[in-house]
């Protein structure tokens, strides 16, 4: 390795344990910081020799593991609440315990690599081939049976003829100074490196893909790439009805729904049920958006039987009638839900909330349409400051 003339530091050699501690103490203890011990195996108490402080590598290990637990985290609150929300067995969108173990397994790899990268490139400040102790007689001892101790020119305390006489008190020997390598910028574009890279590149991929994507499923092994399945919308030649989508199995009922008991029949039930809503403001809301949109129509805005349909179909007869209003509330419901004569059955434009709400909205337009004189004065006098 070609050494510029520029001194990086001194070094000197000792021959047992005790001769490394007793120098590692005094050249900390004289105040030296950028020195460092070379031994072929750990030495016990070097640490406290060199006045070495914790490292500061485990606030790494804490800030990439706190950055994964946010990146975990986070990452699933946007796909499950924000961008793609699916309700999972009744659970919220953002379900803590179903993400833990997303999260612990992001913390633990984010933890991982900042740690190894922080310790080779940070810390240890590798790679770097052309370290000024590389390729030194010094180096060559170290690594097999002496030990070793280097004080750096960058020291503050530096200087030559002091550290040298140091190390001779102490014992040291084969005292020598190591200069700076020349260092030349890596021509990373270099051809023959650039064309390494791509044939890496090439093989990795290639082999990657032809791997997982081909030999893994060669015959009798397809790892079910290959199999039946039903594709929505499409024919079938395995049901009988040739129909891929199937319905749904008859007598299902789906959860938190309870069926209709008198959907088998379009005659008035004996027992009609009753109306389990309060005729409050929100009802009377949602009933009149109801029967606007899908009873109005036919029976007109106030329900007197004067649809928009202009005779196109039979016309119904009016919602103030003496049967209708002597009916139950049930028995409305059940024309809704099952339909009468030509009116169908509307029960899947609406749901049970909304039939109830029509209900309702039909007894309120009743009501108005037939109320009593009394009835009518005594709204006014309540309401004196809203009728004009």
């Amino acid at each position: 390795m070609d050494r510029t003339n520029k001194l990086y530091g001194i070094v000197a050699l000792f021959d047992t344990p005790d001769q490394i501690i007793h120098a590692a103490e005094e050249v900390s203890g004289k105040g030296y910081k950028k020195f460092d011990v070379h031994t072929p195996y750990p030495v016990h108490g070097m640490d406290d020799a060199m006045k070495l402080k914790p490292s500061k590598l485990g606030f790494v290990t804490l800030a990439f593991g706190l950055g994964g637990i946010a990146a975990g985290l986070l990452l699933q609150y946007w796909t499950m609440v924000v961008d793609y929300p699916m309700n999972i067995g009744g659970k919220p969108f953002f379900s803590l315990p179903a993400f833990i173990p997303i999260t612990f397994e992001v913390t633990v790899l984010m933890a991982t690599l900042g740690t190894v990268i922080g310790m080779l490139s940070v810390f240890f400040r590798f790679p770097d081939n052309k370290h000024p102790l590389h390729e030194t007689p010094y180096m060559t001892s170290v690594s097999r049976d002496k030990y070793g101790l280097f004080i750096g020119a960058n020291d503050g305390k530096f200087n030559e003829a002091e550290v040298k006489e140091l190390f001779s008190s102490l014992g040291g020997k084969g005292i020598a100074e190591i200069y700076e390598p020349e260092r030349t910028l890596y021509d990373a574009f270099n051809p023959k490196f650039v064309g390494l890279l791509v044939l890496v590149a090439l093989l990795v991929s290639g082999g990657t893909y032809f791997s997982l994507n081909k030999l893994m499923y060669m015959n009798p092994f397809n790892w079910m790439d290959h199999q039946f399945r039903g594709v929505p919308q499409q024919a079938s030649d395995f049901f009988a009805d040739g129909r891929m989508m199937r319905e749904p199995v008859k007598g299902t009922v789906s959860r938190g729904h309870m069926p209709y008991e008198f959907a088998d029949s379009a005659a008035q039930p004996a027992e009609p049920l009753a109306n389990p809503l309060v005729a409050s403001a929100e009802v009377l809301k949602l009933g009149q958006k109801k029967f606007l949109t899908f009873c109005s129509p036919c029976h007109g805005n106030h329900g007197d039987g004067d649809g928009r349909l202009n005779g196109q179909f039979p016309v119904p007869p009016s919602l103030h009638t003496e049967k209708l209003q002597k009916w139950q509330d049930g028995n409305i419901y059940h024309v809704i839900a099952v339909g009468q004569n030509i009116m169908p059955s509307y029960a899947s434009q609406l749901n049970v909330k909304e039939r109830w709400a029509v209900v309702t909205y039909i007894r309120a337009l009743q009501k108005a349409g037939n109320a009593s004189k009394e009835e009518v004065q005594q709204y006014r006098k309540e309401n004196a400051a809203n009728v004009k």
